[in-house]
Order: C-alpha cells, then sequence, then structure tokens
C-alpha cells in the first residue's frame, strides 16, 4: 500500500486493535486513514473525499470498532451500493475486530433474509447493508435505527448515482438526530456535496487526491476505434501480455457476448452482472483472485467492492453514460502500490462520452495506436463484420451529441423522484441521450433487468369502445339500442 512513514500507532487507536492491523498486515496508515482516522476517533463527522484502493474502508472501520465495540444493542450502520462492496466491508470489520466483542448483520439482497433476521434478533452492534434490502427490513420492523451512535455512507456517489436517494432519506429519516457520520466518495460535487451539507453536522473534510482524480499510476490510453473493431482489439491487448484484465461493460448482453467470444479464443473467462446469482459472482471474483480466471467481465454495478490488488488491466470495452463511473472503473487497476493500465475503447458515436470524462478528470487522455496494419487483427475484424449485428440493446442512440443537458432537463438530472434524482445534478453528471430511458437502480435483488433500452415509443390510440360514451349498442348514435356507460353502478337501457 502507499504508506505513510508513521505508524498507526500515532493515530490514537487501541492496543488489540494495533495487534488485529499487524497481524494482517497493516504496518502503516495510507493518507486517507492517517487523515480521517484522528478526527473520526474525536466524534467528529467526516468526509473523505478518496478513491478504490486508497484504503478507506480501514479508515471508518477502525474508529467504529474503537467506539462501539462490547456495547450492547445497534450502534453503527454503514451503507455501500452493492453486495459485493458490503461484504467486503464485513470481510475488513472482521479482520479488524479480532478479540473484541464486535457482532455484525450484513444485510443485501439476493440471498435469503433468514440469517440476516437471526443476526438482528440477537443484536447486532454494527449493520453493513445495501439501501434496498435495509429498507426491506424497516419494512418489516424487523430492524430498528433509533439506537445507531455511528452511520457511514461508503461511495456515497455511486449510491446516489444508482438511484438510491429516496431510500437513503428513508434511512436518514429513521435515524437520531445526535449521531456521528463519515461519508466516503470518490467524487464530491453536485448531489452528492447537497447530500453532505443536509445530513452532515460541521464535517471535517479529508482529502487524498482532488476530487474527479483518476488513478495517477494507471498508465490511461483511449483507442478510437469503431465498434466492429472493439472485440479484435481486446483480443489483440489480451495476447501483448499475461496480466489479469477486468473488462467492463454497458450491458448483461454485452458482457455475455464477449465472455463467450473469450471463451472461444481459448482465455479463461468469467464473468458477473445482474442476472447471476449470488453464488455465481462469489464463485468468479474468487476464482478472478485466485488466477483460475484471467479474466472477468463485468458490468459496472456488478462490478463494485471488487478488491483485487494485482489487477493490471481495466479494459473499458463501452463507455459508461455518467463520467464518474469513469473514475471507479480505471480505480480498480494502479490498487495500493501496484501499477496498472487502463485501455479505453470509443466508437464514433460515444465521442460525446468521452469529451465529458475529460472534462471531469481535467485533461484530454492520451490517444493510443490501433494496431489496423496487423494480419491477425485484420482478420478479425473481418469475422466480426460478417457475424450477426449487434442487438439494439447494445447499440447506442442516434444522437449522443449534447445529450447530457437535453437529459438532465428531462429526467430533472437524475430521473425525478421515481427514480432518485431528488434534484439538480451538475453539468455533464449524466450525458446520456434525451430519449434514453432512466437506468435501473438498484443492485441488491429487487430491480434485476439491469440492461439500457432505448425508450419505446407510445402505442397507438386504439378505437372507441361501447361502454366509453360513443355511440350505443345498435350502430350510428342516435338509433335505439343500449348504452353501458362506465364508472357508476347506473345502467341506462
Amino acid at each position: 500500500m502507499n504508506h505513510t512513514p508513521h505508524g498507526f500507532d500515532g493515530l490514537g487507536l487501541s492496543a488489540s486493535t494495533l495487534q488485529a492491523l499487524t497481524a494482517v498486515g497493516f504496518t502503516a496508515p495510507t493518507p486517507i486513514q492517517q487523515k480521517a482516522i484522528p478526527p473520526a476517533l474525536a466524534g467528529k463527522d467526516v468526509i473523505g473525499c478518496a478513491g478504490t484502493g486508497t484504503g478507506k474502508t480501514a479508515a471508518f472501520a477502525l474508529p467504529m470498532i474503537e467506539r462501539l465495540a462490547g456495547k450492547p444493542g445497534t450502534r453503527g450502520l454503514v451503507l455501500a451500493p452493492t453486495r459485493e462492496l458490503a461484504l467486503q466491508i464485513a470481510e475488513q470489520f472482521d479482520n479488524f475486530s479480532k478479540g473484541k466483542q464486535l457482532s455484525l448483520a450484513v444485510l443485501i439482497g439476493g440471498v435469503s433474509m433468514g440469517a440476516q433476521l437471526r443476526a438482528l434478533k440477537e443484536g447486532a452492534q454494527v449493520i453493513v447493508a445495501t439501501p434496498g434490502r435495509l429498507i426491506d427490513h424497516l419494512d418489516q420492523r424487523s430492524a430498528r435505527l433509533d439506537g445507531i451512535e455511528v452511520l457511514v455512507l461508503d461511495e456515497a456517489d455511486r449510491m446516489l448515482d444508482m438511484g438510491f436517494k429516496p431510500q437513503l432519506d428513508r434511512i436518514m429519516a429513521k435515524l437520531p438526530r445526535q449521531r456521528q457520520s463519515l461519508l466516503f466518495s470518490a467524487t464530491m460535487a453536485g448531489e452528492v456535496a447537497a447530500f453532505a451539507r443536509s445530513n452532515l453536522h460541521h464535517p471535517e473534510k479529508v482529502e487524498v487526491a482532488r476530487s474527479g482524480t483518476t488513478a495517477a499510476r494507471a498508465d490511461q490510453k483511449v483507442y478510437l476505434v469503431g465498434q466492429h473493431e472493439k472485440s479484435p482489439l481486446l483480443l489483440s491487448l489480451l495476447r501483448e501480455d499475461e496480466a489479469s484484465t477486468l473488462v467492463f461493460t454497458r450491458t448483461k448482453r454485452r458482457a455475455d457476448k464477449v465472455a463467450k467470444q473469450l471463451e472461444k479464443a481459448r482465455f479463461t473467462v468469467a464473468r458477473i452482472h445482474a442476472d447471476r446469482s449470488q453464488s455465481q459472482r462469489n464463485q468468479a471474483l474468487d476464482g478472478f483472485k485466485t488466477g483460475r480466471f484471467r479474466v472477468l467481465v463485468a458490468t459496472d454495478i456488478a462490478a463494485r467492492g471488487i478488491d483485487v490488488a494485482e489487477i493490471g488491466h481495466v479494459v473499458i470495452y463501452d463507455l459508461p453514460f455518467v463520467p464518474e463511473d469513469y473514475v471507479h472503473r480505471v480505480g480498480r487497476t494502479a490498487r495500493a502500490a501496484a501499477s496498472g493500465r487502463a485501455s479505453t475503447f470509443c466508437s464514433p458515436e460515444e465521442k460525446p462520452l468521452l469529451l465529458a470524462i475529460e472534462k471531469l478528470v481535467r485533461t484530454e487522455l492520451p490517444r493510443a495506436q490501433v494496431p489496423r496494419e496487423d494480419p491477425e487483427f485484420q482478420a478479425a475484424v473481418a469475422s466480426s463484420k460478417a457475424a450477426t449485428p449487434q442487438s439494439h440493446k447494445d447499440r447506442m442512440p442516434r444522437s449522443a451529441h449534447g445529450g447530457g443537458h437535453q437529459h438532465q432537463q428531462r429526467h430533472g438530472g437524475g430521473g425525478g423522484q421515481r427514480h432518485g434524482g431528488g434534484g439538480q445534478r451538475p453539468p455533464l453528471r449524466d450525458v446520456r441521450p434525451p430519449f434514453a430511458s432512466p437506468p435501473p437502480h438498484r443492485e441488491d435483488g429487487h430491480h434485476q433487468n439491469t440492461e439500457w433500452r432505448p425508450e419505446r415509443p407510445p402505442p397507438a390510440p386504439r378505437p372507441p369502445r361501447v361502454g366509453d360514451g360513443a355511440a350505443p349498442m345498435g350502430g350510428r348514435p342516435g338509433e335505439p339500442g343500449r348504452t353501458v356507460f362506465r364508472g357508476g353502478p347506473k345502467r341506462r337501457r
């Protein structure tokens, strides 16, 4: 890890916690840990602006363990956007709380609620949950939040992007007003900043990287390609080295398609997306971590919480609609002290998305040369052109230019109340075209259809029917017959 020269013993942690840190190989704090732990131990609200791979889980877990271990009742709540991230956080809590009396309840979708109900009934001191599943327990009155002393919102920007604003507002309303709140986010602007202002009390802001920056050690390159050249280019890059590779796609259909193409080319590959069961996701992640699978193909939402230090290469097969997602994707490589590379494929129709990303990160990403002179690449391109045309579910909309501003006007900067918008987003927060349907938002087992689809045209009007107040039965208006009027119990014969 990118450690500071000072040890954990200067941060005010107890001897038993220091011993637990030594046991798991933590010898010195990362910058976010060094800056966030002291104010958190002092009971202050904290805003931590840090990307993935910076050690932010320990930055909030260690102060919570120090404060809550040994106390009866549910006193801590950690909210995370996805199941995988929630499970990763729970694992870190287990590692750091060795020798202390601290019990956890992990509330996520996709699994039975039986074990969760038992953990809650036994009085787990810390709840780690996705917002959707926590709302389920609140509705069933199996979870209570009136005793919460410490609240953590991890990857708050992602939770808001996924449309969890209504659920977060409901959860906030159930919490005591007197509490400590810790919010961590890779970006701090717009909706995230507004949410922090509304829910944190005089927070101390700690930042280890400028908001909107990407992993400094990642070698980032952009390949300007046609859509039919993406698959051949991916195969070419995979043959250049043996690095473990994480491939991001926009849809589940694309993830399945890319995985099958790689399997056909004899690469060991796994995939994760919302249609995969929790056990299938766990098997894919475990196989990727152990090296059984060299390539993992994933959608954005399903990939949250992947914590693999040895990811050497991230391939962004489809550019994300939300520019901040690029920061999260690149953050999957060059974690801790490792270095890595990020390759972005940009087709002509994705150019506006690339410009939005470059505006966010405040730099022009370097372009790389596509190996079009390579005979093997040419053969793969010819084969790709001859293949079945892509589904409309994988295509970019016909007009992506200027989509960000128009989409915000139509959907209220994030989908409105129904989709968890909750206010105006800043410019370039979402650059989808105006006719794109708002994305599905929940990755905790409630909304399984997570593909973007073009919005369908409205249905054609149906012809008048008897009973609509039109012509009476028998033919033309004025003829004798029977008219049945809808909406009331009376009939006139």
